[in-house]
């Protein structure tokens, strides 16, 4: 194969690896960082890095686990030297949330309750278990994909995953009516 070809080949795969993950990494990096701003720049940042890897990539799974897997190290390195704790904001939840086409405004209400009392929820849950579900949301990830991502054996992603829902049915369950 010629450097040309290997060239174009690298450029079709990332093409269609923007088009089929783009959304799940910048859905995750936005719920963790809370600002719009912040993710895109993110975003660009995973796929950059993932370009400047292309030669040693292989390909060994689920590039959706890939991207995510530097999208969550680049989160972590970010508040690191930031110091900050990473949040969730609730207009991110909002403006990441699929529109409606044939929603009604009960609907929307309804909906946006519900986006706040699940933000509210997701506050109240450890770092390692909002991260987790998070993984498995927006990333779709096998739990066994997400503890490669976390470095973490199988059983503690499990066990995370596991005690966050756990804890975010028992607060929702909580503020119901």
């Amino acid at each position: 194969m010629t450097a040309q070809s290997r060239h174009s080949q690298d450029q079709q795969r990332f093409a269609q690896w923007g088009h089929q993950h783009g959304q799940a990494v910048r859905g995750y990096l936005l719920a963790m960082v809370g600002r719009v701003d912040v993710a895109e720049d993110l975003t660009q940042e995973v796929f950059a890095r993932a370009w400047q890897a292309r030669r040693r990539y292989r390909e060994q799974g689920y590039a959706r686990a890939y991207l995510l897997r530097i999208a969550d190290r680049l989160v972590f390195d970010r508040q690191r030297k930031a110091g900050r704790e990473v949040t969730l904001d609730e207009e991110n939840w909002k403006r990441i949330e699929p529109p409606a086409r044939t929603e009604d405004p009960s609907q929307t209400l309804a909906r946006t309750e519900a986006a706040k009392e699940l933000t509210a929820a997701l506050e109240q849950i450890s770092p390692a278990q909002r991260r987790v579900l998070l993984l498995r949301y927006y990333g779709q990830l096998s739990f066994s994909e997400i503890a490669r991502i976390m470095e973490c054996p199988i059983s503690t992603a499990l066990s995370h995953g596991r005690r966050g829902l756990l804890t975010l049915r028992k607060l929702l369950v909580e503020n119901m009516p």
